[in-house]
């Protein structure tokens, strides 16, 4: 019954006129962001915070249009990865083993479609776990203290960060790298100035908004311009679009057990929706009475990895919202939002901002329908985003970053900052260093170090208190599994060609 009264209280919220139009904008949005080649949902939030500051946003409208915008890019994904073979984000990857062949062989639609419903059913009872297991998740992270707090950073440093690269060493250069820019700045706890090296503008720290924008998206700007300075043509061409039911009906149970792995996928910190659609492709190929036809055409190699990436996706917001750790990337990104907007994620969150919590995941249900309603019947139309030419996209996306951290702070040394950080992300990434593990290191590094100095406190200086309960002991060995798993996972998970051969 609480549960339900927490539900109309989060759609009295969602049905307001402006909710719902920022919902729809949102999806809109979304769906062009992920449509387009590269940009992805980590990307398309990165771009897209600063309009919330602009536009003076609240904490809840805020964050219904940003996650609105998130489940859109994963909608919006499948469009590059069928008709063009390019996936338009890492987790649309395995989409493009089945969907690509299908639009080669004519069903071009039928592909789009089958998707677009995949990515409903597996987004839209994601959310109802949201619903079922956020608030339990909640309730146990009242037994978390310092010790354990400090663990379960350290795992979604490892987990979220080894995931991220080919090279764990590179990923934990990068963790690094955050951590350092997370100290900059006044120390908590003598208020001696750290890294600031006499600049006034660096005594508050690092706003991490400004270096999401700058390492996200002034850096995709940047290999923007190198990499796709040319105006991108449709590789399959798209006629006549219908709605197959027969094909829709025989992937149901496809898409029910993709859901359930996807979602479970992305409730575990670093997992993600990569690790969620590789899963449910590799399980329904398993489960197939014909695994020889994935890869070559197959409705299910379809309908499997949108329903699991999606799926995953929502699981994402649930250690977000009840513990405070992103469990992906984009998640990462929407938590420097809530922090920016004094909101603390964690399991107090529920019960001192219901309205923000409810309000959101009602119109994440809400979102879901809008865009099955818009993917289906204007899928044309988000085709044709894949011909926006680059003089028109880049001068967008950087006047969007520009106008609105200055929005943010008012203050020139950001815009600066935005820049060094652009420019740092460009390199990072031409090194091939993951850029979700120095975010991650600029986000959670002062509550790290509070952890762990309050467990030093605690235990008078004993470093084994860090171990000393079985909810820290298993954080532990959890981070330490996650950090290891990819360098023997990586080759399987990194070259899915392997699978059809």
């Amino acid at each position: 019954m609480e549960t339900l009264a927490n539900l109309a209280l989060g759609f009295s919220v969602a049905f307001t006129p402006f909710t719902l139009m920022l919902a729809i904008i949102g999806c809109f949005l979304g769906t062009i962001i992920g449509a387009l080649p590269g940009l992805g949902p980590s990307n398309g939030v990165a771009i897209l915070i600063p309009i919330t500051f602009t536009l003076g946003l609240d904490a809840t409208s805020a964050l219904v249009l940003m996650t609105s915008v998130y489940y859109g890019a994963m909608y919006g994904g499948r469009i590059s990865s069928i008709l063009l073979n390019i996936p338009g984000d890492e987790p649309a990857l395995m989409t493009t083993l089945d969907g690509y062949p299908m639009a080669r062989q004519g069903k071009a639609g039928d592909a789009l479609v089958l998707s677009g419903v995949s990515s409903f059913v597996g987004a839209f009872l994601a959310t109802i776990g949201l619903i079922i297991l956020a608030p339990l998740l909640a309730r146990v992270a009242y037994l978390f203290g310092p010790a354990e707090y400090f663990a379960l950073y350290l795992l979604a440093f490892c987990t979220l960060g080894g995931m991220a690269s080919n090279n764990q060493a590179k990923s934990a250069i990068a963790a690094c790298l955050g951590l350092g820019i997370a100290m900059i700045g006044l120390d908590n706890t003598s208020g001696m100035p750290r890294f600031t090296y006499g600049n006034l503008h660096l005594m508050d720290g690092v706003d991490f908004l400004v270096a999401i924008v700058g390492l996200f998206a002034i850096a995709e700007v940047f290999f923007f311009i190198e990499s796709h300075g040319r105006d991108t043509a449709i590789g399959v061409k798209l006629e006549k679009v219908t709605i197959p039911v027969k094909m829709i009906l025989d992937s149901f149970w496809t898409m029910i057990r993709s859901t359930f792995i996807g979602f479970f996928a992305g409730v575990l910190p670093g997992a993600g929706a990569s690790l969620g659609s590789f899963m449910a492709y590799m399980a329904e190929k398993a489960v197939s009475k014909d695994p020889d036809s994935f890869g070559k055409g197959n409705p299910r190699g379809v309908a499997a990895p949108e329903a699991g990436n999606n799926a995953a996706a929502g699981g994402a917001l649930v250690p977000m919202l009840t513990l405070g750790v992103p469990g992906s990337g984009t998640t990462a990104v929407l938590l420097a939002l809530l922090m920016t907007l004094n909101i603390t994620p964690g399991p107090t969150l529920f019960a001192d901002r219901p309205e923000v919590v409810w309000g959101l995941i009602a119109s994440l249900l809400i979102s879901n329908v809008v865009l099955l309603v818009m993917n289906v019947p204007l899928v044309k139309i988000f085709v044709y985003v894949l011909q926006v030419p680059a003089w028109v996209l880049l001068p967008g996306v950087t006047m969007i970053s520009f106008v609105g951290i200055y929005s943010l702070s008012g203050s020139y040394f950001d815009l600066l900052l935005m820049v060094g950080f652009g420019i740092l992300g460009y390199f990072l990434r031409k090194l091939d260093i993951p850029t979700v593990p120095v975010i991650l290191g600029i986000l959670l590094g002062n509550q790290m170090e509070d952890s762990l100095r309050r467990a030093m406190v605690l235990s008078d200086g004993d470093w084994s208190f860090l171990f000393s309960t079985p909810i820290a002991i298993g954080l532990w060995v959890a981070a330490i599994g996650g950090f290891v798993a990819p360098m023997f996972l990586r080759k399987v998970l990194k070259k899915p060609q392997a699978i059809t051969d």
